[in-house]
């Protein structure tokens, strides 16, 4: 994970005779001058990773500003949730990161549990365990495809939304639904693993394996690929905490934090996870860490399914759940999703509804802050790779 990658933009020097003086740290840009050139990337492009649009300045094919633009999802998932009775949020929070809606749930049903006094049982533990790192793989999947997707490699793609799709057949079996599953409810989950699911897994993880042999082989060892992530979009460790960078985007370049690790939840302070870690800090580090993370995913999913309890309750007594009121109190509840650091600030007024939510994704720091840092400079044919290689998920902006 150490491999120094060579950036292909040391050493580069723009001419600052073509570009205009700055004030407050910014560029004063003339349109007028026809020096520069205004576009869109977005919304509707394949170089965006989802609904949503960077508004760039160019000066040849060399982007000297950039400013994302959101607006274009369903908004409000937070007020939506404060006119809702608890059980009612449910169906609302997994839309809010749609490739990986469960860690979503799981941090809502945490936080009322919590605020509740709720003890899940044991069982229950193992099975949002499984499910968390079933979402994990899912959302990898489609992550690696679109980071070759924005590079021309589609038949990567093709391979790892192929390879997903089995894993929402899974998914389907566990939870009855594909994309959201509404399967973590507070005080446990609502069923157990159907007949003939663990051989299912168990088979599954190993075809995965044997795809990402390919997907190494094809894209992570390809020139081309190399040539172009290598020093693309590089991350120093002094941004971590100036612009809030977490999950894979901050271990690529050494910020050793990782939640499964340093504040465990569910059963992850029972399984062996490891930190992974680069320092390179560039598009393509950040592409062999969440690589070598989708490996780590198969382990530990091939060593919960040895370890789930056969017996057991699943689900914690609850009161009528239309009519719950929960203790007045406050509590944030964090986990580890694909982007990093993604947590839910609930607060009870002793009513049978939120009196605050906020949701805290990821991807409200990489997509924004981040993305205007890293796309200054670069070739404007790099922008929809450095985009992907940040992870970001729109709907987490417009939550």
């Amino acid at each position: 994970m150490n491999k120094q990658s060579e950036c292909k933009y040391s050493g580069y020097s723009a001419d600052r005779a073509k570009y205009p003086e700055k004030k407050d740290g910014k560029p004063v840009i003339d349109l007028d001058s026809h020096k520069f050139t205004k576009i869109w990337q977005g919304p509707q492009h394949p170089g965006v990773t989802g609904n949503m649009s960077v508004e760039i300045i160019i000066n040849g094919d060399e982007i000297i500003q950039a400013q994302t633009h959101v607006g274009y999802l369903h908004r409000a998932f937070e007020k939506l949730m404060e006119r809702r009775k608890y059980i009612q949020c449910f169906p609302l929070v997994c839309r809010i990161c749609v490739p990986e809606p469960d860690t979503n749930e799981y941090c809502v049903s945490a936080a009322m549990e919590d605020l509740a006094g709720i003890v899940v049982p044991e069982k229950a533990e193992w099975l949002r365990t499984l499910n968390l790192e079933m979402s994990r793989i899912a959302s990898y999947l489609m992550w690696i495809g679109g980071q070759a997707g924005s590079l021309g490699m589609g038949a990567i793609g093709q391979w790892t939304v192929g390879m997903r799709d089995f894993w929402l057949d899974l998914f389907e079996e566990m939870t009855g639904g594909r994309v959201y599953h509404m399967y973590m409810i507070p005080g446990g989950v609502r069923k157990d693993l159907p007949d003939g699911f663990i051989e299912k897994a168990r088979n599954l993880v190993i075809r995965t394996r044997k795809l990402l042999k390919d997907v190494e082989n094809t894209f992570l060892s390809n020139a081309v690929v190399k040539s172009r992530l290598q020093g693309l979009g590089v991350i120093t460790p002094a941004m971590v905490d100036e612009y809030g960078i977490v999950g894979p985007n901050a271990r690529s370049c050494g910020k050793e934090y990782d939640i499964r690790i340093n504040n465990p939840y569910v059963k992850y302070g029972e399984l062996d996870v490891k930190m992974i870690t680069s320092t390179v800090g560039d598009a393509y580090a950040r592409a062999q860490l969440r690589y070598e993370d989708m490996h780590q995913s198969l382990d530990l999913i091939s060593e919960i399914l040895e370890r789930i309890p056969k017996d057991g309750a699943i689900q914690a007594k609850l009161p009528n759940v239309l009519n719950w009121k929960i203790p007045a109190g406050q509590t944030y509840i964090k986990a580890e999703s694909t982007r990093g650091e993604h947590g839910f600030y609930m607060v009870s007024d002793g009513s049978d509804k939120p009196r605050r939510v906020f949701a805290r994704g990821a991807s409200y720091t990489h997509a924004i802050a981040v993305l205007e840092k890293l796309a200054e400079n670069i070739s404007i044919s790099d922008l929809a790779a450095l985009m992907v290689s940040l992870h970001t998920c729109p709907p987490e902006i417009e939550r």
